[in-house]
């Protein structure tokens, strides 16, 4: 059964000046010590739409926020102060690695494919993040070419 960290409902707020995001603060829930600027990663609903994988954020004085874009806004039908309802539960769910890059891996060294196994989860997923947001199959193949290249020299991301 899935232990909720969130299920109550709480204020949509909007940060200052024009551009502003809007967000619903979650005080409750402590930075992750172990992730790049203490994010939090989480699934469940917000109202009736559902995040997988999605981030909690920092204010900058030690509490979290939950960021709500505005696909997220129009599809619940929301704004600033209305309250939505949060289920959020920590999502530990490890990355799924696409199939079409395993294969690629497969004609590698073996050490390349260990390499990308022992990067941390955020740095696994900016590579995937990468590859995967490409525009055309060219700058994909051209962005694949690049991890295998980093995990047979041991590097690390740099897009």
């Amino acid at each position: 059964m899935t232990k909720f960290i969130i299920n109550k409902a709480c204020k949509i707020q909007k940060f200052p000046g024009k551009g502003g995001w809007h967000y619903v603060h979650l005080p409750e829930i402590s930075p992750n010590k172990n992730m790049p600027f203490g994010w939090v990663i989480v699934s469940g609903h917000i109202d009736t739409y559902k995040i997988s994988k999605y981030k909690l954020l920092p204010l900058g004085n030690g509490q979290l926020f939950l960021p709500i874009k505005l696909a997220i806004r129009k599809h619940i039908k929301k704004k600033v102060d209305d309250k939505v309802h949060l289920k959020l539960y920590l999502d530990q769910t490890p990355l799924q690695i696409p199939k079409e890059l395993i294969l690629c891996f497969e004609n590698e060294p073996q050490k390349a494919f260990k390499n990308f196994t022992l990067l941390s989860e955020i740095n696994k997923k900016r590579y995937l993040d990468w590859i995967y947001s490409a525009k055309t199959e060219e700058t994909k193949a051209k962005r694949i070419v690049k991890l295998l290249d980093d995990m047979n020299h041991n590097k690390k991301f740099d897009s």
